[in-house]
C-alpha cells in the first residue's frame, strides 16, 4: 500500500512540475515606445536609384544624390541632384538632369524641377519644370524653355512631346505672344 502511495505521489509531483514547466509559462511581451521605433526608421535616402521597364521594353533609370520619402505617401520620393536616362525602344537615349525631382514609385511618373536640362541626339532643351508621365505618355517641359540644336535656337513657354510617336507641340501660354525661333547661321 505504501508503494502505491509513493507511486501516486511521484506521479502527482511529476504532473505539477510538467504543468509549471510547459503549460504555465508567463508570456513576455516586449513593448517599445513609439519614439524608440521611430528613432530607427528614417525617410532619408542617399545615392538613390530606381530602374523601371514598361511592357513596351522602354527602360527608365532615375538616379539622385539624395531622396526623402513623403511621410504622408510612401510611394512619393522627393529627390535632389537628379539624373535620368530614358531608353526608348527603337530610339536613342534621352538624358535628363535637374536640381530637384518628385518620383512616384507606383507609376514611375516624375516631375523634374529647377535647372532642367534634356539632351537628345543633337538637341538640348532647358527649362524650369518637366512633367514626365508614363500614364499620359507625355513629357511636358514648361517655363523659360530654350531649345537648341545645330542650326536653331527656339524660345517658348511649353514643349509637349509624345513619348511613343515623338510628336511635339511647341506653344506660348498667351495667344498674343509667339514662339521665337532664330537660325544660328544668320
Amino acid at each position: 500500500m505504501l508503494k502505491k502511495i509513493v507511486v501516486l505521489f511521484i506521479i502527482l509531483i511529476s504532473i505539477i512540475i510538467i504543468n509549471f514547466k510547459f503549460f504555465n509559462k508567463e508570456k513576455k511581451v516586449e513593448v517599445k515606445k513609439l519614439e524608440e521605433i521611430n528613432s530607427y526608421n528614417s525617410n532619408f535616402l542617399e545615392n538613390v536609384e530606381y530602374i523601371a521597364k514598361d511592357s513596351k521594353g522602354n527602360q527608365y533609370i532615375i538616379r539622385a544624390a539624395s531622396g526623402e520619402i513623403d511621410l504622408n505617401n510612401n510611394e512619393i520620393i522627393f529627390l535632389k541632384d537628379v539624373r535620368s536616362i530614358i531608353k526608348l525602344t527603337n530610339s536613342d537615349e534621352i538624358n535628363i538632369k535637374s536640381d530637384f525631382g518628385k518620383y512616384n514609385a507606383n507609376n514611375y511618373d516624375t516631375i523634374f524641377s529647377k535647372n532642367v536640362i534634356i539632351n537628345y541626339l543633337e538637341n538640348k532643351i532647358t527649362g524650369d519644370y518637366l512633367d514626365f508621365s508614363l500614364i499620359k505618355n507625355k513629357m511636358i517641359l514648361s517655363r523659360n524653355i530654350i531649345f537648341t540644336n545645330l542650326e536653331n535656337i527656339l524660345q517658348a513657354d511649353v514643349i509637349e512631346i509624345d513619348i511613343d510617336s515623338k510628336d511635339t507641340k511647341i506653344f506660348m501660354y498667351e495667344d498674343t505672344k509667339k514662339v521665337n525661333i532664330k537660325n544660328k547661321n544668320f
